[in-house]
């Protein structure tokens, strides 16, 4: 059964128990008193109630799909054991996601999203790969039902972009973003180069977590620098003739964060302090895995092939 086999990733047992315990809380008609506890409460539990009703109904599926090819095999119906076996396929797969969508239990996994992106050395050939990835990420997002929003934009010289700041909303949008931060390269034949050469374009990507306004960051004004420049984007008259672009640098870290998108430099900055406490947790919780890895990295497994120090 689905819900047994899933046991490595989805404690069965331990979450009928919990969505009961959620249930009873969410009836609790002191529970708003706490608006902030109440929210995380609910998210909790709508979380958790998807996460049950779709291993129900993919276990559902799986008994009429195995009745399915029973009847198919007693009756010599070549057609509807295939049709059979490929529901058995599709609901592999369908298992597969909910798997990985189980595994995003991370501290800020169902926060929203902030995607950096920068051009790397090598001109209009990493500003083109810098758009191409900023497009990706966006269409990936709307195929996922998320809002997007660009955040902040630099166009290249001649094509593409030097960078992008992008925000996605929706549910686990941090947790399925992450792991795309890092440098990426693209090799090809380059549109650009008259002799068809083939070249190597890198682009960076941060991917770093929208911060709840309950979570105390605390950003000290003395270790800020902020620059407010003219939006260099699509946007308006206005928008395109002053200074209402804001650029934020944070001394101790050397983080630098930017939004144009908004007509108000007063929303600009506080758009972009937003990102910078972003940015500062983000490096936090990077702390806290890297501490987590080293304490782990250190233990060893008590058994065969490890020996006691000599006494």
């Amino acid at each position: 059964m689905p819900s047994r086999c899933c046991g490595g990733f989805f404690d069965w047992d331990k979450a009928l128990k919990r969505l009961a315990e959620l249930d009873a809380k969410a009836e609790d008609p002191t529970l708003w008193d706490n608006p902030r506890q109440a929210q995380e409460l609910m998210r909790e539990r709508r979380r958790l109630d998807e996460a049950v009703s779709a291993t129900r109904a993919i276990e559902r599926e799986l008994e009429d799909t195995a009745g399915l090819i029973e009847l198919a095999e007693a009756e010599g119906d070549e057609d509807l054991a295939t049709e059979g076996i490929k529901s058995l396929e599709a609901l592999a797969k369908r298992a597969e996601r909910d798997k990985v969508a189980a595994l995003l239990s991370g501290e800020a996994d169902a926060n929203d999203t902030y995607i950096e992106i920068n051009a790397g050395a090598g001109g209009t050939e990493s500003q083109d790969w810098a758009e191409i990835l900023e497009r990706m990420y966006i269409r990936w997002g709307e195929r996922r039902r998320y809002k997007v929003e660009i955040i902040d934009s630099h166009a290249g010289e001649q094509a593409g972009i030097k960078s992008a700041t992008l925000l996605l909303k929706g549910e686990n949008a941090y947790g399925w973003a992450k792991t795309e931060s890092g440098v990426h390269r693209l090799v090809r034949i380059s549109p650009f180069d008259s002799n068809a050469r083939r070249h190597t374009s890198f682009a960076s990507v941060w991917v770093y977590p929208v911060v709840d306004d309950e979570i105390n960051i605390e950003v000290l004004e003395k270790d800020l620098k902020i620059d407010t420049y003219r939006a260099s984007g699509a946007g308006g008259q206005h928008v395109n003739t002053t200074d209402s672009a804001v650029r934020i640098t944070h001394m101790p870290t050397g983080i630098v964060v930017a939004c144009q998108n908004e007509r108000s430099q007063h929303k600009n900055r506080a758009t972009a302090m937003k990102m910078l406490k972003a940015r500062l947790y983000e490096q936090e919780l990077q702390k806290r895995e890297a501490e987590a890895n080293a304490v782990n990295a250190t233990k060893t497994d008590i058994g065969w092939g490890t020996r006691s120090a000599p006494t």
